[in-house]
């Protein structure tokens, strides 16, 4: 009777557990683009309802606006990147108060806008507009709702009446 080393039981046991980790997380819904799993994690509860109340929630999913569209390659280093990130700060606790988009996300976030309003962009390219804002500077009820990307929980009125 063969014995198995020590090193091959524990690569064994390793992935058992790393595949009973993805599958009770579901990690595979990561890699999609469902709004629903960047809300997954209770800080992005904000986030997400006021996208979900917001002028694109019909257009545009958190994907779209948030990651890089160069190439499948960018795309996935990128929500890797943010992805880590994230974890990171859930690991370690270390999660901001306020949730901001990172220089590095801005830029992303800037040149989708233009992309997908390329149109319009050119049309205020030709007028006296300086380009040293952001367009959520002006526009900041388009993505995320009259709340802005918020970090308090959206309240609909009609839910909510004021009292």
């Amino acid at each position: 009777m063969t014995k198995f080393p020590i090193t091959v039981i524990a690569i064994v046991v390793a992935f058992f557990a790393l595949g009973y980790f993805a599958y009770v997380s579901d990690a595979a819904a990561y890699g999609g683009n469902a709004p629903e799993t960047c809300a997954n994690c209770h800080v992005m509860d904000s986030q997400y309802e006021n996208w979900y109340h917001g002028g694109h929630e019909n257009w545009a999913k958190c994907t779209d606006c948030h990651l890089p569209h160069d190439n499948f390659a960018i795309y996935y280093a990128e929500k890797g990147r943010q992805g880590m990130k994230d974890t990171y700060a859930f690991v370690t606790g270390n999660i901001p108060v306020s949730i901001r988009a990172s220089d590095q996300t801005k830029g992303i976030i800037q040149n989708n806008c233009i992309h997908c309003h390329e149109q319009t962009v050119e049309n205020i390219v030709m007028g006296a507009q300086p380009f040293d804002r952001y367009c959520w500077e002006c526009h900041r009820t388009v993505a995320h709702g009259e709340r802005g990307a918020s970090g308090l929980p959206y309240q609909d009125s009609a839910l909510y009446p004021v009292k």
